[in-house]
């Protein structure tokens, strides 16, 4: 079914109790990943740890995509305290790999790059949310220039090149900004379905939208950095 005939069939209501929702606990998890990533930042001897077993980073990051892939995958199937607990988790672990942000970044320049995130964040919320045009033609320009912007991160973490990562910030910032829009276009689709689900779509539409909102302050955050 195509989005914009999907949206002209819901109920207003419904989407508005499925939104609340999925705002409600990406709220919670970004606190979470927040406060975890603070607290983490000023314990020197975690990091001493770290350094002696660096194993362990690739053991936080694995648990992340673990959790991404069984909440993505399957938490229509899963009970409704199973995928909460996976996404907080998730949240946490976040948090861990975040808490180097506090040590490579100044504190002027992570709050100034959380507050343009936020405004372009809900800017393009809005957009996606109330506009009339179908966005669903997107879809594969988006796919498309994340899988660019993922090979290129990779690729410059062995060349090393100024151009490439200009091109992987800015080009990541366009990415996640229009994906901010679809996903809340696409989210109104969800909302139907999550009324026969008791809430486990909610879940995956907070992941959705932290997903957006985290990767796209990573990317602005990169941006001020480079200025």
């Amino acid at each position: 079914m195509e989005i914009k005939e999907a949206v002209i069939t819901a109920n207003s209501d419904a989407i508005s109790r499925y939104f609340a929702g999925v705002y409600k606990w990406m709220t919670v998890a970004m606190a979470i990943t927040a406060f975890t990533a603070w607290q983490i930042s000023h314990m020197e001897s975690f990091f001493t740890y770290l350094a002696d077993h660096q194993s362990l980073i690739f053991i936080v990051i694995i648990l992340q995509f673990a959790a991404v892939i069984a909440l993505a995958g399957w938490a229509h199937r899963m009970p409704f305290s199973a995928a909460l607990t996976v996404f907080l988790l998730y949240s946490a672990l976040t948090g861990v790999t975040f808490s180097t942000i506090f040590i490579v970044y100044p504190i002027a320049v992570i709050s100034k790059a959380f507050v343009v995130t936020a405004g372009m964040y809900g800017a393009m919320a809005i957009y996606g949310y109330a506009t009339k045009r179908d966005l669903s033609a997107w879809r594969g320009f988006l796919f498309m220039s994340l899988i660019g912007i993922v090979l290129g991160s990779v690729l410059n973490m062995w060349m090393n090149s100024d151009y490439i990562d200009w091109m992987v910030t800015y080009g990541g910032i366009v990415v996640f900004a229009g994906l901010t829009a679809y996903d809340h276009q696409k989210l109104k689709v969800y909302a139907l379905i999550d009324s026969e689900m008791k809430g486990n779509l909610t879940i995956n539409g907070a992941l959705t939208l932290y997903l957006d909102f985290i990767n796209l302050f990573l990317m602005i955050l990169r941006a001020l950095n480079r200025r």
